[in-house]
């Protein structure tokens, strides 16, 4: 049919823009393989860099959603990389590796803007687990709140609001609504959907999407914003005509 190839080419733009852009500064080979694989995996995209030096050259000149910096790189070390950045106005979430065992070290990086850090050796699971962390609270720390139409969703305090009207929503109705309102128009997967779902509780399956997508579509429609269901792609959220 017609009109498929232009569906699969939005769904192809919505994916696209999902994927999250890391700089990984490591002078270990073996450990910046092995870290930029795992990332790759898990569908980042992996900038690798193995000097302090490629590191500020990169994030001048590039946008990234989080930085990886080793503190004891080349020619110049991850802590002055770690300095240069707020003078540039670059405020991305950075987690920083160290070999280092001292407090110092530590505290004087999160002193400088730093937002994690972890000790080597660690472990891939642990560290992916604090990339997705770092990277999900950083879309709206500068606005505690996601607006689209006459919905408004307080990020810290989990609750929904239309026209300044609360509205009585599960934990589970509230995670799909956050899911759909970090995408506004934009394609959110059954997938997509299930992994926000399962962060809460750990029963979920991809049958019971359509299950909240339901309830969730019943209790916004009367503010005037629905969920447009895509057969077999995903979910839209959008405004009512």
């Amino acid at each position: 049919m017609h009109w498929i190839p232009y569906i699969r080419h939005i769904l192809y733009r919505c994916h696209a823009a999902e994927i999250m852009r890391i700089l990984l500064a490591e002078d270990d080979g073996v450990l910046l393989d092995g870290i930029s694989k795992a990332l790759a995996q898990s569908g980042y995209a992996v900038d690798r860099v193995s000097s302090g030096f490629d590191a500020d050259v990169a994030l001048q000149a590039n946008p990234f959603d989080l930085a990886i910096l080793d503190l004891g790189l080349p020619i110049m070390d991850g802590m002055d990389v770690l300095r240069s950045l707020p003078a540039r106005g670059n405020r991305m979430p950075v987690l920083l590796l160290t070999a280092r065992t001292g407090l110092e070290d530590r505290v004087q990086g999160l002193n400088l803007g730093a937002d994690d850090y972890m000790s080597k050796p660690f472990d891939l699971p642990e560290l992916e687990a604090r990339v997705k962390a770092l990277i999900r609270r950083s879309k709206f720390s500068a606005d505690n709140e996601i607006i689209f139409g006459s919905l408004r969703f307080d990020v810290v305090g989990r609750t929904i609001s239309a026209n300044d009207e609360q509205l009585e929503l599960s934990s589970r109705e509230l995670a799909v609504m956050e899911c759909l309102m970090q995408r506004p128009g934009r394609l959110v997967s059954k997938e997509q959907l299930l992994e926000q779902l399962c962060g809460w509780e750990n029963d979920v399956t991809i049958n019971a999407i359509e299950v909240y997508i339901h309830r969730t579509r019943k209790r916004i429609e009367p503010h005037g914003v629905t969920i447009k269901a895509m057969r077999g792609l995903g979910y839209l959220l959008e405004k009512k005509s």
